[in-house]
């Protein structure tokens, strides 16, 4: 979603790069070219104005020092007021009560009940018990949704399809959830309009009746300033406690992630990168200014592999690499692992330096797909030793993935690189050479 203003922002940069010194008339050119990127990245042109103030203002306060360059000051400079413009620290939600109830608002299609399947699988995984309940009464498909999520991560759903009562189905489920000892009940709302006041009061009368401990107002990212707008007004209904960002992995500009928490003054709590239920992340401010300046973002990336990954796989497969025993079984099943992680080209962006190098190519989850096939038709035998793999074994193996022989034998070619680099990881490790080297 950033890499325009990714793009821009390193050549408003580019400007002080080899200057000897910070001074009023460089920085005037930068601020401009900042202030630029940031307007059309749609960022509220007051927000802009007002960031790009207080850099210049750091800018020229600041001593450059002699093993600093006057570009590297300025991208930290740029990155501690991009982090304290989307709210300087991560903000928790409050899951206080007995039960914890959580309110999820917003408008039609901002992607409240997806959220709120990701929302019981997050918590879910951290030990809690969870209810969804489903308190759209104007969508019929939206309960049958929910109903399809909860069952997805393993979260019961509490539904009354002929109800038309709001109100009283979040009621009743709460009740249901002290009755069956669940901890967290997240209620999930009819999406509506600002403009449509018997709407509006239906949701003020939802909160007055079930005093939620949180109340979050998902925006769709990819709706640009308009979100921003739409928060502002329902924040003056509702006072909610946060936003939830959908959507960021597509291709807006961004502006509303910029702007939202000086606009409405409160915090992002999740942003939400995909339709798989693994893809929310709480919001780090720091780590998403690092993420837009291109500095990426490697401890979101281990979290989420700390999620992804089965601890006990992991030792097991790594015991077999040590042992030099790493197979197509092995590899089908990190890859797999990957997978749960989110959109493929999300994970690559979080690495220092990768954003730029693939912006321009075309990468998804489908593109795993043909891997998966070519193991899938080998047999047991032949993945646990892919040496013997022939010419004949290849040709069935193609005709029966839909792939062609030189696919299968890219695949095998890098299989065997990949076998022979980790046997060369082992014998440096075993005679302590890499121990050196990494010191």
């Amino acid at each position: 979603m950033f890499e325009n203003l990714q793009d821009k922002l390193n050549k408003a940069i580019k400007t002080l790069k080899g200057q000897g010194r910070i001074t009023e008339i460089n920085v005037a050119a930068t601020i401009k070219e900042v202030r630029r990127a940031l307007t059309d990245a749609d960022v509220n042109y007051k927000v802009a104005k007002e960031i790009t103030d207080r850099i210049r203002d750091k800018a020229l306060d600041r001593k450059v020092l002699i093993s600093v360059e006057p570009g590297q000051l300025f991208v930290k400079i740029v990155q501690e007021e991009l982090t304290e413009l989307m709210g300087g620290e991560a903000q928790g939600i409050n899951i206080k009560g007995d039960p914890a109830v959580m309110l999820i608002a917003g408008l039609q299609g901002s992607g409240k009940t997806t959220f709120s399947g990701k929302l019981a699988a997050y918590l879910k995984k951290q030990g809690r018990s969870v209810l969804l309940v489903a308190a759209d009464i104007y969508r019929p498909a939206a309960i049958d949704q929910l109903k399809v999520l909860g069952e997805q991560v393993g979260v019961e759903v509490y539904a009354e399809p002929e109800n038309k009562n709001a109100v009283e189905i979040a009621q009743n489920g709460i009740a249901l959830a002290r009755k069956t000892g669940k901890k967290i009940v997240i209620v999930d709302t009819a999406g509506r309009l600002a403009v449509d006041e018997a709407m509006m009061q239906e949701i003020e009368a939802l909160k007055r009746a079930i005093a939620p401990t949180e109340t979050l107002f998902v925006v769709d990212s990819m709706t640009g300033q308009d979100a921003v707008n739409t928060a502002k007004t329902f924040n003056e209904r509702l006072n909610f406690d946060g936003v939830v960002l959908t959507k960021l992995d597509g291709d807006a500009r961004g502006g509303a992630a910029l702007s939202i928490k000086t606009v409405v003054n409160k915090p992002i709590k999740f942003i939400s990168t995909g339709e798989k239920m693994e893809a929310l992340d709480v919001f780090y401010p720091d780590r998403m200014a690092s993420r837009i300046l291109g500095m990426g973002d490697v401890i979101s990336l281990v979290e989420r592999a700390q999620q992804a990954f089965d601890e006990d796989e992991s030792k097991r497969i790594n015991a077999k690499m040590r042992k030099n025993q790493f197979d197509f079984d092995d590899f089908l099943s990190q890859l797999q692992q990957i997978k749960k992680m989110g959109n493929v080209k999300d994970l690559l962006g979080m690495i220092p330096g990768m954003g730029k190098m693939i912006k321009d190519l075309d990468i998804d989850n489908d593109s795993f797909k043909p891997i998966e096939a070519i193991i899938s038709s080998m047999t047991p035998k032949e993945r646990s030793r892919p040496d013997i793999i022939d010419g004949s074994r290849k040709k069935r193996i193609a005709n029966g993935s839909g792939t062609s022989i030189t696919q299968v034998n890219n695949l095998l070619k890098q299989f065997d690189e990949m076998r022979k680099m980790m046997k060369k990881m082992n014998t440096m490790q075993s005679s302590g050479k890499l121990n050196k080297m990494m010191r």
